[in-house]
């Protein structure tokens, strides 16, 4: 793509994320369109999106329904006062979001994204500790390769080191655990590594003292780790862990949420409930920036009281609730319950996955992971030492691109979430494009060497 003058000035007026921007110059890419799975860059070339954008449009491109729901909300109002009122709306996507989360997940307090959910959930739990009687319960256990968000809070229990270090120190009481894939090789099983990759959990509570220690956070899969994908045992295992010690077990569901995993949430496909579950990204499916902090109905209580207690949340945000985002986000909840869109998920995710193990012919491919939708593909020089192969990786962003596919690279794997609105034939067209594309990487590392 051939960038103007006026376009290279400007980029070098704001910032890319997690990349430089003279790098992005070399090879831009600048959208001006998009729709169901496609985009459409400035010069008319459409790309196939493999992951929603960032695993965010779970319905497509500006689904018609989500669309007419915010013009809908248009023309009755487009803000509501925080400190004087709430709007009608808001409470219907209180209501909505209630109604579809697990368990006696039942006090919703909608946010602009996942990084404000995640932080509430911190200061929530903190101040929940202080005014039932507990206020040394401070600290809170993650693991290394999570990520959170992009605020001090989430952003000091990420275990991704390269996007913090410029930033530290760090806010302190957060302490973080080895994730199972790091250990994997140390043990017989998968199943035994789960065990004691959870246990760890457990160690930590005790060493630090459990008195001291507030919560306990992780992604059902993780993302940056490259889809990392614990056994049902091993989220058993961290409830149990958490109830023994009056530990609150949060789920950051920013990605695995509404309905990727082939559930609603990944709490109900691993049979587990949090007492809080974070999420975002699909939850407006794209349209506007959304997200929500669910939690028990019983911890919402201790923030209700007369006003002269000053017992309420001392926490807030002046777009969490907006009227627009909220139409957005309760079509996006219908469309996916009445659609069955969580079932299709499940359904078309073991094809997708049989798809993508296809892949391991060349040689390259050590694991196909993840749950519904929301796959993994763990890229090695070759299947004997699994040593991890990052300059496939980087190959493969380039050629992807080069075919008009967008995946998520990072660079020893990749990660796939089509919207749920794909079907078989679609995922034949992902697929395929991968294969060609990840053969070609292929050729240009081997011809490099």
């Amino acid at each position: 793509m051939r960038l103007s003058p006026r376009q290279t000035r400007l980029l070098k007026q704001t910032f890319l994320d997690y990349q430089q921007t003279s790098a992005f110059l070399e090879r831009p890419l600048i959208l001006n369109r998009a729709e169901g799975l496609y985009y459409w860059d400035a010069d008319g070339r459409r790309y196939f999106d493999a992951i929603g954008g960032i695993f965010v449009a779970s319905l497509g491109h500006r689904h018609p329904r989500v669309v007419d729901a915010v013009k809908r909300q248009l023309d009755l109002m487009t803000f509501a006062p925080p400190l004087h009122g709430v709007a009608d709306i808001t409470l219907e996507f209180v209501d909505k979001v209630a109604s579809v989360a697990p368990g006696n997940l039942d006090f919703v307090k909608p946010y602009s994204g996942g990084s404000e959910s995640v932080e509430s959930a911190f200061k929530f739990v903190r101040q929940y500790y202080k005014q039932t009687g507990r206020p040394e319960k401070y600290k809170f256990v993650s693991r290394y390769h999570g990520y959170h968000g992009s605020t001090f809070g989430a952003m000091s229990a990420s275990g991704t080191g390269p996007r913090k270090t410029k930033f530290e120190p760090q806010m302190a009481g957060f302490l973080k655990v080895l994730p199972p894939t790091v250990l994997r090789d140390r043990f017989a099983s998968w199943d035994e590594c789960n065990r004691f990759a959870a246990g760890m959990f457990e160690d930590v509570i005790v060493h630090e003292d459990p008195r001291t220690v507030a919560g306990v956070i992780v992604e059902p899969v993780g993302n940056t780790g490259g889809i990392i994908t614990p056994t049902d045992e091993y989220f058993r295992i961290l409830r149990d862990i958490c109830d023994r010690h009056d530990v609150m077990l949060i789920f950051d569901e920013v990605i695995t949420g509404y309905g990727k995993t082939g559930s609603m949430f990944a709490a109900q496909t691993y049979q587990v409930v949090p007492d809080i579950i974070c999420g975002g990204k699909g939850l407006s499916s794209g349209v506007l920036p959304l997200g929500a902090m669910i939690a028990r109905q019983d911890m919402a209580d201790a923030f209700f009281g007369p006003a002269e207690s000053d017992v309420q949340f001392a926490h807030g945000n002046t777009f969490a609730g907006n009227p627009l985002a909220c139409a957005a986000g309760i079509a996006v909840i219908d469309e996916i319950v009445e659609r069955e869109l969580c079932e299709k998920a499940h359904r078309l995710g073991g094809y997708l996955r049989q798809k993508l193990e296809g892949l391991k012919q060349y040689g390259v491919v050590r694991e196909v992971r993840g749950k519904g939708i929301l796959l993994g593909v763990e890229l090695v020089k070759d299947t004997r030492a699994n040593e991890p192969f990052p300059e496939l990786g980087r190959a493969l962003k380039q050629t992807a691109l080069d075919n008009g596919l967008i995946l998520r690279i990072d660079p020893s794997w990749f990660a796939v979430a089509p919207a749920l609105i794909a079907e078989e034939t679609d995922l034949d067209e992902l697929v395929g494009l991968i294969d060609k594309s990840l053969k070609q990487a292929l050729d240009r590392v081997r011809n490099d060497n």
